[in-house]
């Protein structure tokens, strides 16, 4: 049986995302078990981050101060905007080291069931930046789940007007990977979004 402050750590690290039953308990025996400072120094680290980061007023991203360094960042093309569900996906993005225009992050996808509506995300702002900022083309990068194909349509016909280009990420294999492993969804979407050879 393990203490009750043991089963309360277990219990609040089971609450992280990716931390089962399992993985919480290894974490708060290895924790209990460590030295004070190290711990100490754990707990400050989180305090901090939770207390100094706040979204960028601009695109919605991740920072310590607003606007962020992607915004404020005079070499990326201000003229081409990636539109992603969470600012955790810019991350993902970045780490492609292909992009290089700027973000806007819509705080979630449309979904009638779960409540959630157009104006519940930062549509109106996309918007607003569309009249502020030299942006000929958005490329939108949902996933291709109902939600965000719903999401995807209807913010190209919203976004909809002359001299801007609204592109969607292609979708398809992942790489290292063969036919056999794809379901088919995935293969019609690689095969629609086939490009021609060079």
């Amino acid at each position: 049986m393990l203490p009750a402050s043991i089963t309360a750590l277990i219990a609040a690290l089971s609450k992280l995302p990716g931390v089962g039953p399992r993985s919480a308990e290894r974490i708060a025996l290895h924790l209990v078990q460590t030295e004070s400072g190290v711990v100490k120094q754990l707990a400050e680290a989180m305090v901090q981050a939770r207390e100094r980061i706040q979204f960028c007023t601009t695109c919605g991203a991740l920072t310590e101060k607003s606007p962020c360094a992607i915004c404020d960042d005079a070499r990326r093309d201000g003229s081409l905007i990636c539109v992603v569900e969470r600012a955790v996906d810019i991350l993902s993005v970045e780490k492609s080291g292909t992009f290089r225009g700027k973000f806007h992050v819509l705080g979630g996808k449309i979904s009638p069931l779960d409540g959630v509506d157009p104006e519940d995300l930062r549509i109106a702002e996309l918007e607003q930046r569309l009249t502020q900022e030299p942006i000929r083309e958005v490329v939108i990068a949902l996933g291709t789940d109902v939600e965000g194909d719903a999401t995807s349509f209807y913010l190209a016909k919203r976004l909809a007007r002359a001299g801007l280009k609204i592109s969607r990420i292609a979708h398809g294999l992942p790489a290292g990977s063969g036919l056999e492993y794809a379901d088919e969804l995935t293969l019609s979407r690689a095969l629609e979004g086939r490009r021609e050879m060079t």
